[in-house]
């Protein structure tokens, strides 16, 4: 086992990191004064993990969709009890969720941490499937399909998602959908639990009240030995450009929703993390409430509050995004397409962009302040391979160039696509 303690320069802040013997990741950050905790035990394994292979495989498997969140949802239950039961014993409050890239188990409390920790390596170690529970647990998620179905955010999402890519898995929902989840079987399931949950797949994240020595204790002692299986994903190539520019949906909605997105090279590590920051603060500068397109779309009514902007990247996809209510969509995409244009010609507002650059690096901070944020920023750096400090040290280099460069090259209007639902 190997320990190393990680600190950050510019704020004094540190974690431990543990190579644990059982092939687990383990990162402890203590925080002196705080009285919750916060764990996640997260794989590697999102709804865009659908063809792998390991070293003992002659070529690649293919899996349903949805595969990856069904078995989030079969692994709170064991053999003896519902996992739930255990957790109202100690007083924590329990969870856990499926992304396009990850799956975590995450408990959070303001004592018996241990207890906690020790329930959480237990249950996510003890896989308990049967052909009956799984039949049962595909009519509850086919319901939840549904229902995610009729959410005006969630299909214009999608569909935005769809006019962009042509073949990566990111375009479908992460639950799968209701055709997907019926080819689910317990043999299914073991193979990729036994694939994806492999402790050298995995990370432990702790922060709060917690102290090292404590929680190596309980994992001497809970983690099974893993043999690394040189596990391997992929996905299939995609095309640069976009599928089409437009998708329309009728609902029941008071205003049409729209997301208009903006698909570009995806990028991994550092790179990755860099570009998503440029993005961000570029993105920001666009669309803050000071700004010209803010006002101006605003005064005449063509947007409201709910205007807001994302960065969404991760394995092989990076989209730039602009979401929000609008009595007019097509008009919104037509202003966003003009102030990129006139951005890339004149620039950028150098105050705001400057202001926006200082809340940024503010909020980076902020997060450094709560053990809640600690472990989500833990988790979601180890498994895109940076460390938790790097956004400080990008932020803190970043220059207007830097900005004006990245929306260059990442605002294109040809792989730019616009979907809304409207009544």
């Amino acid at each position: 086992m190997n320990k190393e303690i990680i600190r950050n320069e510019l704020t004094g802040d540190e974690y431990t990191l543990i190579r644990h013997k059982s092939g687990l990741d383990i990162l402890v950050w203590e925080m002196e004064g705080y009285s919750t905790t916060e764990a996640l035990f997260g794989t590697k394994y999102g709804s865009v993990n659908t063809k792998f292979k390991t070293a003992g495989d002659s070529g690649y498997t293919v899996v349903p969709e949805g595969i990856a969140h069904f078995l989030e949802h079969k692994l709170f239950e064991n053999e003896d009890c519902d996992v739930f039961e255990l957790y109202a014993k100690t007083g924590a409050s329990a969870n856990a969720y499926t992304s396009f890239d990850k799956t975590c188990y995450l408990f959070s409390c303001s004592e018996n941490y241990k207890e906690s920790l020790d329930i959480l390596l237990s249950f996510v170690q003890a896989p308990y499937f049967t052909q009956e529970t799984v039949e049962k647990e595909q009519g509850i998620i086919a319901q939840e399909i549904k229902m995610c179905n009729d959410n005006p955010g969630n299909r214009v999402f999608y569909n935005m998602l769809r006019c962009l890519y042509h073949e990566h898995p990111v375009k479908i929902d992460i639950a799968g959908t209701v055709e997907s989840i019926q080819k689910i079987d317990a043999d299914l399931l073991y193979k990729c639990y036994n694939t994806f949950y492999n402790l050298h797949n995995m990370v432990l994240v702790i922060a709060g009240n917690v102290k090292v020595d404590e929680v190596l204790e309980i994992a001497d002692r809970r983690l099974r030995d893993c043999e690394d299986i040189k596990l391997q994903t992929a996905f299939p190539d995609e095309p640069a450009g976009i599928v089409k520019k437009e998708k329309t949906e009728k609902m029941a909605v008071g205003l049409p929703v729209f997301n208009i997105g903006f698909k570009s090279s995806p990028a991994t590590g550092y790179d990755r993390l860099k570009a998503e920051l440029e993005t961000f603060v570029g993105l920001s500068v666009m669309s803050d409430p000071a700004s010209v397109l803010y006002r101006s779309m605003m005064e005449e009514g063509l947007i409201n509050a709910s205007f807001a902007t994302e960065v969404f990247s991760g394995d092989g996809y990076f989209t730039a995004v602009f979401g929000g209510e609008s009595k007019n969509p097509r008009e919104v995409m037509n202003r966003i397409l003009k102030e990129t244009d006139r951005v890339k010609t004149e620039g950028m507002d150098r105050s705001l962009y400057e202001n926006i650059k200082k809340y940024t690096y503010g909020s980076a901070i902020r997060e450094l302040s709560s053990p809640d944020s600690v472990s989500s920023l833990m988790i979601n750096s180890y498994f895109s391979d940076v460390s938790p400090f790097d956004s400080l040290k990008i932020l803190s280099e970043m220059t207007y160039e830097d900005v004006m460069k990245c929306i260059t090259e990442r605002l294109d209007p040809e792989k730019a696509a616009l979907s809304f639902v409207e009544a």
